[in-house]
């Protein structure tokens, strides 16, 4: 690899680096990305990265955004060194436009910010079809059923109870399928373990309008605490085994 670049302030004094690297490495086990990268890059200047396929321009330009971790070396970015504890406050500081996951990856916000966005993507609209289905079910009893059924199926506890408990469990589903995802190489065996996952909240559920667990406030509000718990517990267990630089590479 080799570097080039013309200063916008040739001829003038020369102010901090807005990019250095010294020494930088980075390997994958046994496999070299690139070794002994060392360069600077004033600010104002334009710079050109050059090199030959698989010689690690890429892979130098993720370890430089925070999206990998250097095997060795140092490096400053924008002003700050490159430390996991800088990452955000470096992706504060740059744009990196490359690829398809790195503009998202490079966002400065920190994991538990990033993933409770991924959920709420995922968490807002399952809300919505379910309440918009739960809400046509509820239009149809009352305008088709006879008029003993609908007193029967629309009670405010039961309302009140799909309010409470659709985005707990949705949120606990989401979790679940999160942290499997993270482990799973093949997507379709990420989905399957993730319906395996659901079954003890089906049984609960099935189990509870069979009569075999009583419904009633108390019941409710352990089950909600429950829920809560879980939900916590997925954000941490994710946030835990989340890496920006596994979905870069494509490891497990």
């Amino acid at each position: 690899m080799s570097g080039s670049g013309e200063s916008a302030f040739a001829g003038g004094e020369r102010s901090a680096p807005a990019v250095s690297a010294d020494h930088l490495c980075k390997h994958f086990g046994a496999r070299v990305a690139f070794e002994d990268v060392t360069f600077e890059v004033g600010r104002g200047e334009v710079f050109g990265f050059l090199g030959p396929n698989g010689a690690g321009k890429t892979t130098t330009v993720r370890v430089l955004g925070t999206l990998i971790a250097p095997s060795s070396g140092s490096a400053t970015v924008a002003g700050v060194a490159l430390e996991p504890d800088n990452g955000v406050e470096i992706r504060r500081r740059i744009s990196l436009m490359q690829g398809t996951l790195e503009p998202v990856l490079a966002t400065p916000v920190r994991r538990e910010e990033l993933l409770l966005g991924k959920a709420l993507a995922a968490l807002v609209p399952s809300i919505g079809v379910a309440y918009l289905v739960f809400g046509l079910f509820l239009a149809c009893v009352e305008l088709f059923a006879a008029p003993s059924v609908a007193p029967a199926l629309i009670r405010t506890p039961d309302l009140l109870a799909q309010l409470l408990f659709t985005p707990l469990l949705a949120g606990w589903s989401i979790w679940t399928a999160m942290l499997i995802s993270t482990w799973a190489n093949d997507v379709r065996v990420a989905q399957q373990l993730a319906m395996v996952a659901s079954l003890p909240s089906v049984a609960l559920i099935v189990l509870v309008a069979l009569g075999v667990i009583p419904a009633s406030l108390f019941t409710a509000l352990v089950a909600a605490a429950v829920l809560l718990l879980l939900n916590r517990l997925g954000l941490r267990l994710v946030s835990a085994t989340f890496d920006r630089e596994r979905l870069i590479i494509g490891t497990k």
